[in-house]
Formats: C-alpha cells, structure tokens, sequence
C-alpha cells in the first residue's frame, strides 16, 4: 500500500533551499524533478515581484550553470534550474527514491514537503538516506491514503487555488454546457483570465494526483 508523509526542512539545510534563498517577498513551489544524466534538474515556480533579484541572485550560485525561465503568468514564473556538477541533495533522494511530489512549497527560511511513496520501504529508504547524508528532516506525519481520505486531506491546495475551483465548481464552469466562462470567474476573483486559468489547472492536477496516482495500487 502507497504511503503519504509530510515533513519540513529549513532552506538553508538543503542545496535548492539555500540557492533559492534571495528577496524574502519571493516564494516556491518546486513542480517537479527531472533526472538527465548524473543529475537531477528542478522545475521550480516562483511567486512574487522581485524577478530580477531573484534570477541574479540563482545565477550567481556557482551550484548552478543554467537557470531559464520557462513560463510567466501573472506574479508567477516557472524555472528550470541545471546544476554545475552532480551532487547527493534532497532533491537527488526525491529521485532516487522514486517519491511523487504532491506538494513541496517554501520561502527563504522553510520548505513543507508532502509526498508519496509506493510502500513503506521506499519511505524507509528516503528517511536512510537523508540520514545518512545530513539532511535534518523533520517528520511531521506519515499516513495511508484511507488514513488522509478518512481525516478529510484538503490534497495539498493552496488557498487560492481551492477558492477557484470551489468558485467554479460553483458556477457551473465544468458544467456541459458551461454556465460560466474563465473571464466571468476571474471577473469575480479580481484577477486575470491566464491567472485562473493556471490556478483552475495546477488545483485539478494536485486533485488528480493525489487521488488517482495515490491510489493506483489498489487498481493493480
């Protein structure tokens, strides 16, 4: 059986966390991470207004040799960071461990992380290794996915992200035919067509992966 843990992590006790340090305004979700060679690269998103501190501040770690900005929308930036030289981080256990991030979110000074594992053992694995290499991990609940259905887990949303889909689940933007449009829902919300539009797509996608790829095993 897949099981769920949620743990915590000071910034500045792990590679990503300390290269991402910068304007305290700014703050993190890491999207996901991709392994190339000897190496894994983070698809990171990044909220707030200080863009340009924010990339000098990447750029100038020598840890890393390439950070590109995928997309922007809004206040929100998705970057691809690529690493110098290959190395054992948090990120690299995620890897090695085969964990699905459902939500990894930080600032300057703290990451929560909630991940998945398929079995216990994956779990053990990761909890060794972060052991083994330093990495002060604190554990702050692990559960199976009866255990989080029962206990009512609101999936990892953040709070704008389950405020535009509760709006519209609401208004009828799901339903066929559709009884409201992106623009009437951001008209509400006081945002931007493409800012609801990407909150309405992350917030299914965290449902969907929490829900579908959590409970897979019990469809094997």
């Amino acid at each position: 059986m897949s099981v769920l843990v949620e743990f915590s992590i000071d910034s500045e006790d792990f590679l990503l966390g300390r290269v991402l340090c910068g304007p305290e305004a700014m703050t993190f979700e890491l999207e996901r991470i991709v392994p190339t060679g000897g190496a894994v690269m983070p698809f990171v998103w990044a909220t707030g207004e200080e863009f340009e501190s924010f990339e000098a501040n990447v750029t100038d770690s020598e840890a890393v040799s390439e950070l590109y900005a995928l997309d922007k929308v809004g206040d929100r930036a998705l970057y691809r960071i690529r690493w110098r030289e290959p190395h054992v981080g948090l990120v690299e256990v995620l890897g090695e461990t085969d964990a699905t991030i459902l939500e990894a979110q930080g600032n300057g000074d703290r990451w929560q992380f909630r991940l998945r594992f398929s079995d216990h053992d994956k779990l053990s694995a990761f909890y060794n290794l972060c052991t083994d290499n330093d990495f002060p991990v604190h554990i702050d609940r692990t559960y199976t996915l009866t255990e989080s259905t029962e206990r009512g887990h609101r999936l990892g949303l953040s709070g704008d992200q389950r405020d535009a889909l509760v709006l519209a689940l609401e208004r009828g933007y799901f339903d066929t035919p559709r009884q409201a449009t992106l623009v009437d829902l951001a008209d509400e919300l006081d945002i931007t067509q493409q800012a609801l539009s990407d909150r309405v797509r992350r917030a299914n996608e965290k449902v969907l992966r929490s829900v579908l790829l959590s409970s897979a095993t019990d469809f094997d």
